[in-house]
């Protein structure tokens, strides 16, 4: 496509978004129809085959840019992250809610009715977006969901201010090739569901996170820190202790950076090659 990076730009060879017409060669240019995602969370997934790999996950309220439909699977990209790829159509919503609040904790349940003790409908994870529409004491009703713990949201534009905390909430959450929701995620998911709680903007990838914020002193290393190697990222929890969501551990785990470097160097023969500081 030109040199432009399939994964943020909205095209496939036979067709693009209308706005990249003169940018990107199709055969046809669709404007995207604005959608709204109705489940807790859906895989994005590089092609229309259910079988084909995950490439990133949508949450709860998160906006997607739909230009196709092919065999239930709606192809478009995430407003959010940019991350372009197949969806279940059926995830999807036309119905654009204007949310109101975040999830703050890092997984809450919904129940059918204003009752913990009602029947759950559900999960949702940290940073999905709601719109509360009713309430009472304890909780709040989220359109299209159920009742939620108010103590497990936070209005929208109030934001934490410690990425690394955000990222300590996954410690043990399973490793999961292209997600990013409080079930499983991967390292580059970890690092984007933690900004996104602190109110920062933050691509998909490693490779495209990399390019966050400035270098940092490698033998000064603080804090909300981001190492990267080639393919994998970690953030710092202080001087020595790296978090991340690793393949090793099949796992978010937190442990010295020097054993995470020896260890892929071992493993992997790879080397940090960048330390960014936000």
């Amino acid at each position: 496509m030109n040199g432009h990076d399939r994964r943020t730009t909205l095209a496939r060879d036979d067709l693009a978004s209308a706005d990249l017409e003169g940018l990107v060669r199709a055969i046809r240019y669709i404007e995207p129809t604005l959608a709204r995602v109705i489940r807790p969370s859906v895989a994005v997934r590089e092609s229309a085959d259910p079988a084909a790999g995950q490439v990133d996950q949508l949450l709860f309220g998160e906006l997607f840019d739909r230009i196709d439909d092919v065999g239930g699977r709606a192809f478009g990209q995430a407003r959010r992250d940019g991350y372009v790829g197949f969806l279940e159509a059926n995830a999807l919503s036309t119905d654009l809610r204007e949310p109101s609040h975040r999830v703050s904790a890092l997984r809450t349940f919904g129940f059918e009715a204003p009752s913990i003790k009602s029947p759950a409908v559900g999960h949702l994870s940290i940073n999905s977006l709601v719109e509360v529409i009713d309430e009472n004491v304890s909780l709040a009703r989220v359109a299209d969901f159920g009742w939620v713990p108010k103590g497990h949201l936070t209005p929208v534009g109030i934001f934490a201010t410690d990425p690394a905390a955000i990222a300590e909430k996954f410690v043990g959450a399973p490793y999961l090739w292209g997600g990013r929701d409080s079930i499983g995620l991967d390292c580059s998911g970890l690092v984007q569901q933690s900004l996104y709680a602190c109110g920062r903007a933050c691509p998909r990838d490693s490779d495209q996170q990399a390019l966050l914020g400035r270098e940092a002193p490698r033998s000064a290393l603080r804090r909300g820190d981001l190492v990267f190697w080639r393919g994998h990222v970690g953030m710092m929890l202080d001087e020595e202790r790296l978090i991340h969501a690793n393949g090793y551990h099949m796992a978010v785990a937190v442990e010295p950076l020097a054993a995470a470097v020896d260890r892929i160097k071992s493993l992997e023969d790879r080397l940090p090659i960048a330390w960014r500081r936000l």
